[in-house]
């Protein structure tokens, strides 16, 4: 029985040691391939340019953004003269008027080739400034959206009287004139709406807040 079980314990042992064998020759293979390939790595990384990748951090320069360019709100645009004013003053061609293709009507404007060649702010005017510089070349180009065609409105015949060179002069004066009575009225007599309904009640009612205004200007 003692001989039985010392003959399976020999066994045993002898199967264990044949296991942990192969399993230290494998570990030993793999150590060796790994360390055959890092060998051709460092070979490679030496003797080559490894090849970008497709990430972020690998990919081309993207193209380099446009230049700010003046808008088109900088120009004075009268729809009901057709007239428009460059940035600095000047007047520039009318070059009719066209439908867009999203179907809306426009009109089309561009600088004459002296004035924005000799323009001290065609840099940023111009997308291609040495384009001014040949007789083939072309000034500023802006375009307008007209509304529908319409015929011009009292609006747009405000809007040109205010833009004027005189209108800018009389509306400067606004500030000193006008808004002050409005600022008082308002805020310090609290007349944030009328309470009387009519044409006749409601000038009654503006004309006892104004008699009230003046009045406390001559008492001061």
């Amino acid at each position: 029985m003692i001989q039985y079980h010392l003959s399976e314990h020999q066994e045993k042992d002898t199967c264990e040691s044949e296991e942990s064998l192969e399993r230290n020759n494998r570990k030993t293979k793999t150590i060796q391939t790994l360390d055959a390939a890092a060998n051709k790595i460092d070979v490679f990384l030496k003797q080559n340019q490894p090849r970008m990748g497709k990430g972020k951090r690998h990919q081309s320069p993207s193209k380099p953004k446009a230049k700010p360019l003046i808008p088109a709100s900088e120009f004075q645009f009268d729809p009901v003269t057709m007239i428009c004013i460059c940035p600095v003053g000047e007047r520039i061609s009318h070059r009719g008027v066209k439908t867009n293709e999203r179907g809306q009507c426009t009109v089309y404007f561009e600088g004459r080739l002296l004035q924005c060649r000799h323009c001290a702010i065609k840099d940023q005017c111009m997308k291609n400034p040495a384009s001014a510089n040949h007789r083939k070349g072309a000034g500023r180009q802006v375009s307008f959206a007209l509304n529908d065609q319409r015929a011009p409105t009292y609006t747009d015949w405000m809007k040109h009287r205010v833009d004027s060179p005189k209108g800018k002069q009389i509306y400067s004066h606004r500030m000193s004139v006008v808004e002050p009575v409005f600022g008082n009225i308002g805020t310090n007599k609290g007349l944030s709406r009328f309470s009387l309904r009519g044409k006749n009640k409601v000038q009654g009612q503006w004309q006892l807040y104004c008699l009230v205004h003046n009045v406390e200007k001559l008492a001061k």
